[in-house]
């Protein structure tokens, strides 16, 4: 680990990137706790000065999927957001999930509790306000869960523990670093489609033939809310689609489709972002956040090739709407994965 430190972190001019054995090297030591703690804080430091090659980041993606349970349970769509999570949007995501499972589109969501740099509210933090503690649910619940309606959903720390055994370090350097892109990319249910958040459109080329490598049938990389894979509603998303090697910068403009809409200004809580999901899959939600899941979910219709055009993604999640299915999906599935603690008492 040593010599491989000397590599990467020679300084911004000095560093050199790892080539493939050596960056597979680097993630096995790492992922597999062989160097030490003061090795990989080091490392991690000096690869976020130097930015991760492409294929150090494919090194450490291929790694976490050696050591995660990873099985063919729906081939679908993985959504893969930022495990830091969010604080100032809405995790449109995750009402978009329950639309994309009604309409024949399997959806594999996954995360963990917060992280850094962000500390923002996540999917698990939703979960456990609709009473589901998904660090202590079976692995076979889950899955079947995701067999009766088609939304997985993947504690990703129980399911690939280097995750949770690099917790710590993560949280004293209190930065990015390389597995903020590496946990998004285990693939736990091995979907052909994924959609990908980043923050910073300068990674667009890196991400797409990283996309590449892990010949996924198609993807979408997204510069959407604060770094997710969610589009905007308020203003055009810059996005890049990637298929067969090749990849295109698109804009998505929500005012297209009549859609545009300003956002208003919220103070999200984990409980305020599950009674806005919720209240969007009942079809009462404020028109702003309706809108976004429905464009959200359209574009994925028609990534998937569940759909011809955007336009036509569009009707059908209107349709799936007013006739409640999506609305059904998630209470079976919430209600699969409740904790029996907060389920309600049945009168004798």
């Amino acid at each position: 680990m040593i010599n491989l430190l000397k590599e990467v972190g020679r300084g911004k001019r000095g560093a050199r990137d790892l080539g493939h054995d050596d960056a597979l090297l680097a993630a096995n030591a790492i992922l597999e706790l062989k160097a030490t703690p003061a090795q990989i804080g080091a490392f991690f430091i000096a690869e976020r000065i130097k930015m991760e090659s492409v294929e150090e980041l494919e090194a450490f993606v291929t790694v976490c999927r050696q050591h995660a349970h990873r099985a063919p349970i729906q081939k679908g769509i993985d959504c893969a957001g930022p495990y830091d999570g969010r604080k100032k949007s809405f995790f449109a995501t995750f009402p978009t999930s329950f639309i994309l499972a009604a309409a024949g589109l399997p959806v594999t969501l996954h995360g963990s509790a917060s992280l850094p740099p962000k500390w923002g509210i996540t999917l698990h933090d939703l979960l456990k306000e609709a009473g589901i503690e998904a660090d202590s649910l079976a692995r076979d619940r889950i899955v079947q869960a995701a067999k009766d309606t088609g939304v997985l959903y993947v504690p990703a720390e129980e399911w690939c523990p280097p995750l949770k055994a690099l917790r710590s370090i993560r949280i004293e350097l209190g930065m990015r670093t390389v597995l903020n892109t590496a946990e998004k990319l285990i693939d736990y249910a091995h979907s052909p489609y994924l959609i990908f958040g980043v923050y910073h459109n300068t990674v667009f080329e890196r991400m797409a033939k990283l996309a590449n490598n892990l010949q996924y049938k198609k993807a979408l990389i997204v510069q959407g809310m604060e770094g997710s894979e969610d589009l905007f509603i308020e203003r055009p998303t810059r996005t890049y689609f990637v298929e067969d090697g090749q990849s295109q910068l698109h804009i998505i403009d929500p005012d297209t489709y009549g859609l545009e809409t300003p956002v208003p200004e919220i103070d999200w809580t984990p409980a305020e972002q599950l009674h806005v999901s919720e209240s969007v899959l009942q079809g009462r939600g404020h028109i702003a956040f309706a809108n976004q899941v429905m464009l959200n979910a359209a574009v994925r219709l028609k990534l998937a090739e569940k759909v011809e055009s955007i336009e036509e993604g569009l009707y059908t999640c209107n349709d799936l709407l007013d006739n409640g299915a999506p609305w059904e999906i998630y209470r079976k599935w919430k209600n699969s994965l409740r904790s029996e603690s907060t389920l309600p008492c049945r009168t004798k």
